[in-house]
């Protein structure tokens, strides 16, 4: 009986972690999603990476009978290897996602130009500013304000479109500031970007 009431409180501990795995922001699988996303979008080849692995925990489950360490096994067989791929994947393969990547990675062709004159640049929001723009002709001004709108926009989307595909729409601050860094580590060299204090810096 002694076991039994042992095992209550600990079956409790191993629920309520699962559950905290199960929100908890995956950073490297994130990243590596975002990482994918922004070369493809720049069009970088993009190499082979392994994804990080977890490690598993080992905890010793004490002195239970052997009907409740049945019982708990059951149950983590169950639990723990859907919150370890919670861990180990973010899902980037929807149609709106796709959809959104694909005109990006079309804009990028009229946006490229005007990266490599420095009148736009990555700013600290994972989002593109316009840096100079009396290093456009006059007669382009109009259309790259447009650009800059039309690729913001769907940065935007990007972004609470994959919270939402992971089930977690809260997770948006935490995937928007994962590509704002991701950016700027893919972006080629002369691109800009701004810094974590707002000041432009060139590649």
């Amino acid at each position: 009986m002694k076991n039994r009431l042992l095992a209550i409180p600990l079956l409790g501990v191993v629920l309520g972690a699962c559950v905290t795995i199960n929100i908890y922001f995956p950073a490297a699988a994130a990243e590596e999603a975002a990482r994918t996303i922004v070369r493809d979008v720049l069009q970088n080849e993009a190499p082979e990476e392994s994804a990080p692995q977890a490690d598993d925990e080992q905890s010793s489950l004490g002195p239970v009978s052997t009907v409740m360490m049945v019982m708990v096994g059951r149950l983590l067989d169950q639990l723990i290897p859907s919150a370890h791929a919670a861990q180990a994947d973010i899902n980037i393969n929807t149609a709106s996602i796709r959809a959104i990547r694909a005109a990006m990675a079309q804009r990028q062709s009229q946006l490229a130009a005007f990266y490599r004159t420095g009148a736009i640049g990555f700013d600290n929001r994972g989002t593109v500013a316009v840096r100079d723009l009396g290093a456009v002709p006059l007669r382009d001004r109009n259309r790259v304000n447009k650009l800059v709108a039309d690729e913001n926009a769907d940065r935007n989307r990007l972004y609470r479109e994959i919270a939402q595909a992971n089930g977690h729409p809260e997770w948006e601050a935490d995937v928007r500031k994962t590509f704002a860094r991701v950016w700027v580590e893919e972006a080629p060299s002369g691109y800009w970007y701004q810094d974590s204090g707002g000041a432009w810096r060139q590649r």
